[in-house]
């Protein structure tokens, strides 16, 4: 098979994600790659989909039990075997494992890091044929990474002893240039391919909060997304217990997962959220990596974490199956204090010699304070995070809070003037709290102390709010006019743009939110209920076939003991609701509907979406065969007045006939935005991806995915097969009544393919494949006339 046939038949999936397919022809091209990709963009594919192409064994480096599992048992699910060997096996089950290794009954193998230097598995090792070794969370190696594992440096010393250098591939969501330059050096690898596909995830909404009853705001954030999935993470242990527990009294379907619980009620409190027996998890960052549930659709965080990259894996976890979620951070002051005992106090670096430790400290609260910023910036959240690990967008993302607020720009360059001013007078000895408060006139113990009362510029700002002088300092140390040191006591120091401001004058202009009316005034708005399908608009009938899809899910995740988005994720029951499909055909061009999991679920998903169309007959079958469009098995019933909407085509046959009337188009539903009509671009075209074989709904799924959807109406298969038709590439014949369409030899030159198929009262009929030849004239002509 070709990797598109792997793709399609093991994961369901009709084409690449950006940045996948360059790295799988790297690694079967026989090089090293490194794929920098965000959560939920696919990266396990990039390494699965090589290792069951290629002969040998695939070993899978991974960091936590947990990420192992779940890989594991989504690849079983999928018809793949594959295995874990770690610490949660007993002896016997290790050696039975590595026994059937030994075999070659797993193309690939997930390991821990520690496990590579145990006699027993470096034995197993020599003796296999290793073709590829793949780092998971690669970023761990690095010791200026946020996770740093010194397990992870064993991997190049394992790699060295094996007979034959495998194929060493990396994959990280999280690395800044240093640490990526730092991985490619310490795991050695040999002219890599580099595939960066950016750090932005879209469809996650970011904001930032400072409520004044942190619990409060975050309970109604809850009761207002119901049945939706959830994580809230906390810093400490204590916080998590306190959440949890209120959240439970207020009838919340809540648990809870942090490093004081035994490994029995982790690992139980892990599964009920994993498996949905309950909604929302409360946690520390103790929780979530290697976690692969798609459907989690919040994360709430109740505290600010230490680092950017800490929050940005943290938020990965949301909406995995790129459908809408929400990210709020709630942010206080005492976060920043508790965050740096952390640092001071962090167990991990202990093992490091003093002067390394020093440097981790530092950039480790090089970190927090970054972090800071970004509670606190005006500016587009989704860029700032962007920004920092290396990437410029347009500040401006119209999905976070910033960029929906109203702000105005403002002339600050008196109160930047006064606060650089300070911290030059007092000769850059101090913190930014004693500066703010110098210039605030405050009388307290250490300002005396430090005989800041008699400095030139204090009380210079009496009259100007704390919290926006806060904001002055923020934005002047976000924009390099003041910096601070990264020691235990940050000092404020000047930089080479201070003397802009202090002696040229340079003016500061910042963004500020709108002043608002009193809150007597302000109406509050009323918060609708989030729907359970992630923002994707169903109508009341297809949320009630999604939630029917979705209970089924449930009683075939209990019945094979496996996570319910390991079965089917919601996105594909939602693209189910949106294709109601009524035959194995259909069915798998529903998104993430491969063959295998066809064999093992279809039926039952069929049998429910057409059970809620009411197209079940009295036997369970559909009372006529198939008529086939581009590969799409289409049932009528024989004695039915209307023709299915997905058969247009026919319908207008069967008028021209005189046998129906003629088929009226639906009118426009009010209130909708308008959209203009398909065009196919050259752009567009340039970015179609033609296959040695396709049906015409997967060429034209692949057109509408890469279309402008917020503008532009889908381009329809009845239109393309319209014109099909009309060239005389196929012709339509009745058999007992039924119309039928079969290929003529134009067809036939125009490269498109007929392949005979029985049906279920063993009739047989044609579907239509088209060649990449085929498949370009549609193109041609959508660019020339079709279009």
């Amino acid at each position: 098979m070709d990797k598109y046939q792997v793709l399609k038949q093991y994961f369901g999936y009709d084409t690449f994600r950006e940045g996948q397919e360059a790295l799988i022809d790297g690694i079967l091209a026989g090089r090293d790659v490194f794929g920098i990709m965000p959560t939920g963009s696919g990266k396990s594919l990039c390494f699965q989909i090589p290792a069951l192409m290629m002969e040998g064994i695939t070993l899978v480096i991974s960091p936590l039990i947990s990420l192992m599992k779940d890989q594991v048992s989504t690849l079983n699910q999928a018809g793949v075997h594959a295995a874990y060997l770690n610490s949660s096996l007993t002896a016997g089950q290790y050696y039975k494992a590595l026994s059937l290794a030994r075999e070659g009954r797993y193309p690939i193998i997930y390991v821990a890091p520690e496990r590579l230097e145990t006699e027993g598995f470096l034995d197993f090792a020599l003796h296999a044929k290793i073709t590829m070794v793949a780092v998971d969370e690669s970023h761990c190696v690095s010791q200026w990474g946020q996770d740093f594992r010194p397990s992870y440096l064993k991997i190049v010393d394992f790699i060295k002893k094996l007979p034959k250098r495998p194929v060493v591939s990396a994959f990280t969501a999280t690395a800044t240039k240093e640490v990526r330059e730092d991985i490619i050096d310490i795991l050695m690898l040999q002219d890599p391919v580099v595939v960066t596909t950016g750090y932005d995830r879209p469809n996650l909404y970011l904001g930032v909060q400072s409520p004044k009853d942190k619990y409060a705001a975050l309970k109604n954030f809850v009761e207002i997304h119901p049945g939706q999935c959830g994580i809230i993470y906390c810093l400490t242990r204590k916080l998590v217990e306190e959440v949890s527990d209120r959240l439970r009294a207020d009838g919340i379907s809540v648990t809870r997962y942090h490093a004081g619980l035994s490994d029995k009620e982790r690992r139980q409190n892990q599964d009920d959220f994993i498996y949905d027996r309950c909604q929302v998890m409360v946690a520390t960052n103790a929780f979530g990596m290697g976690i692969d549930k798609s459907n989690v659709r919040y994360v709430i965080h109740y505290n600010m974490p230490k680092s950017i990259e800490a929050f940005y894996q943290e938020i990965g976890r949301c909406s995995r199956d790129q459908e809408p979620g929400e990210c709020i951070l709630f942010y206080s002051g005492q976060d920043v204090v508790t965050n740096q005992l952390f640092i001071d106090n962090n167990q991990d670096n202990q093992e490091l010699d003093p002067l390394t430790r020093q440097i981790v400290q530092e950039r480790d609260r090089d970190r927090l304070r970054k972090m800071t910023f970004y509670c606190f910036t005006n500016e587009c959240l989704r860029d700032y995070i962007l920004r920092y690990f290396g990437e410029y967008g347009s500040n401006y993302c119209g999905n976070c809070q910033n960029c929906i607020s109203q702000f105005e720009n403002v002339d600050v360059t008196d109160i930047a003037g006064a606060l650089i001013g300070c911290v030059s007078s007092c000769r850059q000895r101090y913190g930014v709290n004693v500066i703010i408060d110098t210039v605030r006139g405050a009388n307290t113990a250490k300002i005396r102390q430090y005989r800041m009362d008699s400095n030139a510029y204090y009380s210079a700002l009496a009259k100007v709010p704390a919290h926006r002088l806060r904001m002055v300092m923020n934005h002047l140390m976000l924009q390099d006019f003041l910096t601070v040191t990264n020691d235990e006591y940050a000092i404020v120091k000047l930089t080479g743009k201070s003397l802009q401001v202090l002696e040229e004058g340079e003016p500061v202009v910042m963004k500020m939110a709108k002043e608002q009316d009193h809150p007597a005034k302000i109406k509050s708005e009323k918060k609708t209920r989030k729907n359970k399908t992630a923002g994707v608009s169903l109508s009341d009938a297809d949320e009630g076939l999604f939630e029917k899809l979705r209970t089924l899910r449930m009683e075939i995740a209990r019945e094979e003991n496996v996570p319910p988005y390991i079965v089917f994720s919601d996105k594909t029951l939602v693209s189910m609701c949106m294709v109601k499909p009524r035959t194995k055909a259909e069915m798998l061009t529903v998104s993430g509907v491969g063959e295998f999991k066809f064999e093992k679920y279809g039926e039952r998903f069929l049998a429910c979406v057409m059970e809620e169309a009411g197209a079940i007959g009295s036997e369970g079958d559909p009372a006529d065969e198939p008529y086939d469009t581009g590969g799409d098995d289409l049932y009528f019933t024989s004695d039915s007045d209307e023709f299915d909407d997905w058969n247009l085509e026919t319908a207008m046959d069967a008028w021209e006939n005189g046998s129906q009337e003629k088929p009226e188009p639906d009118k426009k539903k009010k209130g909708k935005k308008t959209k203009t009509e398909f065009i196919m671009t050259q752009e567009l075209a340039e970015q179609i991806h033609y296959s040695e074989k396709a049906s015409l709904s997967d060429l034209i799924g692949q057109i509408n995915d890469l279309r402008d959807g917020e503008s532009m109406k889908r381009l329809t298969i009845k239109s393309v097969e319209q014109w099909l038709n009309d060239i005389g590439n196929f012709e339509i014949w009745f058999l007992n009544g039924t119309p039928r369409k079969r290929l003529t030899e134009e067809g036939e030159e125009f490269g498109i393919q007929a392949e005979k198929r029985l049906s279920d009262k063993g009739n047989e009929y044609d579907v239509f494949y088209y060649s990449k030849k085929a498949q370009k004239r549609i193109v041609e002509w959508l660019l020339g006339n079709g279009g």
